[in-house]
This record gives C-alpha cells, structure tokens and sequence, in this order.
C-alpha cells in the first residue's frame, strides 16, 4: 500500500511545530518555572526534535518570550472583546479591568506574565510586551476617558503604569487566595475616583 504524501504546506508544519513548541513550553514553564525546566523535556513533550526548536527560537529564553508574548495577546483579546466602542469611557475601563482579572485567571497566566516574566526578560522588556498588547488598550481608555472628562488631564503614559500596577498587583492578591470581589471594587472606586 502507498503512503499518502503530507499535502500540508511548509507554513503550515512551520505554524503547527511552533504552536506545539510554545504549547509544550507553556506547559512546563507553568508547572516546574522557567529555571527548572530544559529545553530536552520541551522537545519531548512538543514531540519535536531538539534541531526544530532551535530552527524556530535562538535558545530558551527565545522561546519563553513566545510563552509571554502568546499570553500578554490572549489578555488583550479578552479585554478588547468586553469593551465593545458603545460603552462610555469610564465603563470601558472599569469593564476591561475586570475582563483583565478574569483573563488572569487562566492557570499559570500570573506566574508566567508577573513572576517569571519580568524575572526572565527584564521589566523594560515586559513593558514594551505588555505596552503591545494590555497596556495599549489600557492606555487608549485613559486617554478617551480624560478626552471625556472635565478635569484636569493626567500623563497618560504614567497614568497607565500606575494602574497598570495595581491592576497586576489585584491579580496578584487573587492568584493568591484574596477576595476578588474586593478587589475588583477596590479597582472601581480607583477608576472612579479619577475621572469623575
């Protein structure tokens, strides 16, 4: 009997050998950290050879910022989806934080953007990550909350990394066992307590 021939395109094996490495990595990174886990246990699990790993990412620290990247894009997804344009500014705000709480919510999501993340990468590198993704749609609420407002306009770019801050630190808290209806009333209050 003949083997059918793989019709799969180059992009296409290309995409599916990065998504497993990526998947694979999430996997490890979540439950051993990026210290404890070597790149033979993330070839084994993506079911790869060690070659395509390093054909796709320069080393492991590549590859965790693929892991980050992939995150900080799933987060910014969630909020983009719970902050449709009909909402007023400050709703908008209020409702993207809590769609952030929620997305944060994902196993390993806390470890892998506020812990190992900055620990790995660097804070500059987090930011200009987290500034592509979560803390652009951060920053564009603020600045059309204060474009609303009647107050005095705030620097949007420090605005939003002190939200941010408490933003990351809520999810924190809840990572840990704190009580995220408190949290998100504390975020609320903050919010509100800026543009009104």
């Amino acid at each position: 009997m003949q083997e059918k021939p793989d019709r799969r395109s180059n992009r296409e094996r290309t995409e599916t050998t990065r998504a497993a490495l990526i998947q694979a990595a999430r996997a490890l990174f979540v439950a051993k950290g990026y210290a404890d886990t070597g790149t033979p246990e993330i070839v084994a699990a993506a079911k790869v050879t060690r070659g395509a790993l390093y054909h796709h990412f320069a080393d492991k620290q590549a590859l965790f910022r693929a892991v980050v990247e992939a995150e900080a894009a799933a987060v910014a997804a969630g909020i983009d989806r719970a902050t449709p344009a009909s909402l007023s500014p400050r709703e908008a705000l209020i409702r993207g934080g809590d769609a952030f709480l929620q997305a944060m919510r994902a196993p390993g999501r806390t470890r892998l953007l506020l812990l190992d993340g900055p620990a790995v990468l660097g804070r500059a590198e987090m930011d200009a990550i987290d500034y592509a993704h979560g803390g652009r749609t951060l920053r564009e609420g603020i600045a059309a909350a204060m474009a609303a407002g009647g107050r005095e306009a705030l620097p949007v770019d420090e605005l939003g990394a002190v939200l941010s801050a408490a933003f990351d630190r809520a999810a924190l808290g809840i990572a840990g066992g704190g009580d995220a209806g408190n949290y998100r009333q504390s975020l609320k209050a903050l919010i509100q307590g800026l543009f009104d």
